[in-house]
């Protein structure tokens, strides 16, 4: 009798189980990770029953923080910078794209005088509007 030799073929299919559990480890630690990178300036937001919303799509949008303390931030950068340093910085931005909108976001803590001094700052500069932001009131 003729050996059968179908048994010692070998089979070259590769096993991509261990793959696709690296993978879905990978997607894990992802997912835990990517909303730790997204940190910013804490700011409690004052609340409005209506407020307009801006679309980043429609322009491109100029932020600025006041923290509760005073502090001015631009872009939620991490670092503070002075007042002139800001205005100059805005200023800028806004010669070289003038259908920018710039939003000034000011803690519900922070006196508003001193989110008013930084608006009347900006238009001093030569921004032509300057725009406040707020967390819309949640009603039950």
């Amino acid at each position: 009798m003729l050996p059968n030799r179908r048994r010692n073929r070998l089979i070259a299919n590769m096993n991509v189980v261990p793959y696709i559990d690296v993978m879905l480890v990978l997607l894990i630690i992802f997912m835990i990770t990517s909303p730790l990178l997204s940190q910013g300036v804490d700011v409690n937001l004052p609340s409005v029953d209506k407020a307009k919303t801006v679309s980043p799509e429609q322009s491109k949008v100029i932020i600025i923080t006041v923290n509760s303390k005073g502090y001015i931030f631009l872009f939620d950068e991490e670092e503070a910078i002075s007042l002139k340093k800001m205005l100059i910085r805005v200023a800028a931005l806004v010669q070289l794209s003038p259908e920018s909108q710039v939003l000034i976001k000011g803690d519900d803590q922070l006196a508003y005088g001193k989110v008013v001094d930084v608006m009347a700052q900006l238009q001093a500069a030569g921004v032509p509007k300057v725009g406040l932001m707020t967390k819309q009131r949640v009603r039950f």
